[in-house]
This record gives structure tokens, sequence and C-alpha cells, in this order.
């Protein structure tokens, strides 16, 4: 089975960009699709972006044109390239295998703090 940690937080101005990287272990990883949620302070977990085992991907309206998710199956790595950095965007962010009828799988990691702040 799969297993999925995240790394490349940190604090970043408004306007930066940070890329967060979702690292994998154990076999499958070609024929997953992945995700990418975020939970601020407050508030509960919220979907950021997908991407299917073809490369499709799919985003939050919050989101789109300012991150961009990929993978790249020879590093079994899926990426989270943050652009245009907003204060709202400040949150804790996941990664977790997605299925294709678009449920979670598996457990919650501990993951990346990203702090937009000035």
């Amino acid at each position: 089975q799969v297993q999925l940690v995240e790394s490349g937080g940190g604090l970043v101005q408004p306007g930066g960009s940070l890329r967060l990287s979702c690292a994998a272990s154990g076999s499958g990883f070609s024929i997953i699709g992945v995700g990418w949620y975020r939970q601020a302070p407050g508030k509960e977990r919220e979907l950021v972006a997908t991407i299917t085992p073809g490369g499709i991907t799919n985003y939050a309206d919050s989101v789109k044109g300012r991150f961009t998710i990929s993978r790249d199956n020879a590093k079994i790595t899926v990426y989270l390239q943050m652009n245009s950095l907003k204060p709202v965007d400040t949150a804790v962010y996941y990664c977790v295998e997605v299925s294709p009828f678009g449920r979670t799988r598996g457990s919650w990691g501990q993951g990346t703090q990203v702090t937009v702040s000035s």
C-alpha cells in the first residue's frame, strides 16, 4: 500500500511562491489519484487540488490560476506549485490518496505548514 508524506512548507510573503512535495513509498503509486487538502485555523479541511493516475487535474475555485498540481512517477512524487500566495492560503497542507469516486483513502499525516504573511 502507498504511503504519502508532505514537505516543503514555510513562511512566505504575500505574492510569493512555494512548492510542496508529496513523496510516496510502497507500490502502486502510478495507479492512484492524489489530492492536496488544507486546514486553516478554526476551519475544516478543504480540498485544494487532485490529480488522477493519468494526469487529469482539478482545482478548488479559490486556487485556480494560482496553484498547479503535478506528478512525477519516476520520482514517485506529487507536487503542488503555489504562486501568488495570499494570507488566506495560510493552512496546514496534506496530501492523501483519492479514489476514482472522489473519496480520500488512508490515514492523514502530519501535514506541512504554509504561512503567508508580511
